[in-house]
């Protein structure tokens, strides 16, 4: 790969979670704050995330799989979300702004796999140039959040209370835009499926993979894994109007710690299967979840505030560890045959199904131990969310029983 396109390509990368980060992490704090929204509201906001996901395949197995070149799609999605950002912006109601983030959101969750399908397809060896490409998404990510907190400072007490939290969808509006219109510029991908062949809706879907379930431990991690997505959810939904709501400065600057971790404990990933296993390490990731949200409970923004820079910094063995690892796994139990169907079948039962009910669950918790005052029981709130990822942990220690180690070394392809 030239320098060029290596440019290219890291620029798209950046951008493209530049834009998730932009929003997505003050997102619950948004909807509280500027739009009054309650906890149902908020979970019928957060689960577009989840209708993208789910749609998603359609959009690239039905359209841009077969008819058009991906950067192109890409391109065109990005100038649109913008438009829908701007309207977002704009919104001074929760009613008025589902329908846009809904339509942002099934168009956004299709352009992460098209990033990287433009991406593998200038690579001649993706196990060793994917990492160094997808490392400035994380980057991006992290650039946005340090943006809203010490440059703009969107999320101090004096910005939230003047709404100022509206201005990251400006911001990412501004930058899907930059996107959209760099995309054209970006190196031909075209479709991969050649004219007149017959798409099945069980590829799209990865419905072939199904057969994997009739192997036990393959059901039950399959399982967990749409079961851990609810305490995954409370992180998505509530960290950020929770830390910001007892006084944590800066909350979405030291959100970007969770990024910075994730980077790092993904490295820690070959070793851990090496020495442990497969099991030792998903489980290591189960219980990070309970001992993350139990340091919310207990933690606050005196003295006790390391407990919170420890639950955010567990971020990466959270996710790392259960989702990379479980995407390798998966990998390596498909075969050649179904491993792209497996990828997508996982991909729709987590952060289509899983999400979904974690939302809901999450929204309906929120409004449960929300006081007469307004504010929220917090302990409460994490304390769910600690105990159902014990009880996962639980479940899977005992029923999952496979003693293969010789998993392959993980790869960033699909994270």
């Amino acid at each position: 790969m030239n320098l060029n396109t290596r440019i290219k390509l890291s620029a798209m990368m950046f951008l493209e979670f530049f834009i998730w980060g932009s929003w997505f992490v003050t997102l619950g704090t948004f909807l509280d704050k500027n739009l009054s929204a309650s906890g149902s509201a908020t979970a019928a906001v957060f689960s577009t995330q989840s209708w993208g996901a789910i749609i998603a395949p359609f959009i690239i197995g039905l359209i841009a799989d077969r008819f058009f070149n991906a950067e192109r799609i890409l391109g065109v999605l990005h100038i649109v979300g913008a438009i829908l950002m701007y309207q977002m912006y704009n919104a001074t109601d929760v009613d008025v702004f589902y329908p846009y983030v809904l339509g942002y959101m099934i168009l956004f969750m299709p352009t992460l796999a098209l990033v990287n399908s433009v991406a593998f397809n200038q690579m001649k060896d993706a196990e060793k140039e994917f990492a160094n490409i997808r490392f400035w998404g994380t980057i991006g990510w992290i650039i946005a959040g340090l943006m809203i907190s010490y440059l703009f400072f969107w999320d101090s007490p004096e910005g939230l209370k003047s709404g100022l939290l509206k201005n990251t969808f400006l911001m990412a509006g501004i930058g899907s835009l930059i996107l959209g219109l760099f995309s054209f510029a970006l190196p031909k991908t075209p479709p991969k499926v050649a004219k007149g062949e017959k798409v099945k809706l069980s590829d799209i879907l990865g419905l072939d993979a199904l057969r994997l379930l009739k192997d036990k431990n393959f059901a039950i991690f399959f399982i967990s894994a749409i079961l851990i997505c609810i305490p995954l959810a409370f992180y998505y939904q509530n960290a950020h109007p929770f830390l910001s709501s007892i006084g944590v400065e800066e909350p979405t600057g030291k959100m970007a710690i969770g990024q910075v971790s994730e980077a790092l404990f993904l490295l820690l990933i070959p070793v851990f299967f090496k020495r442990f296993g497969f099991k030792i390490t998903i489980l290591v990731g189960m219980l990070a979840w309970a001992v993350r949200y139990a340091l919310f409970a207990y933690g606050n923004a005196g003295e006790l505030s390391f407990m919170l820079l420890i639950g955010i910094a567990l971020h990466g063995v959270c996710y790392d560890f259960f989702f990379v690892s479980g995407q390798i796994y998966t990998n390596s139990r498909a075969g050649d045959k179904y491993k792209s169907a497996a990828q997508g079948l996982i991909t729709l039962a987590t952060y289509g199904v899983g999400m979904l009910i974690g939302f809901e669950v999450a929204g309906w918790i929120t409004d449960t131990y929300k006081v007469a005052d307004g504010t929220v029981d917090w302990k409460m709130v994490w304390i769910i969310p600690a105990g159902i990822a014990l009880v996962v942990f639980l479940l899977f220690s005992v029923f999952f029983n496979d003693k293969q180690k010789a998993i392959t070394e993980p790869s960033l392809n699909n994270a």
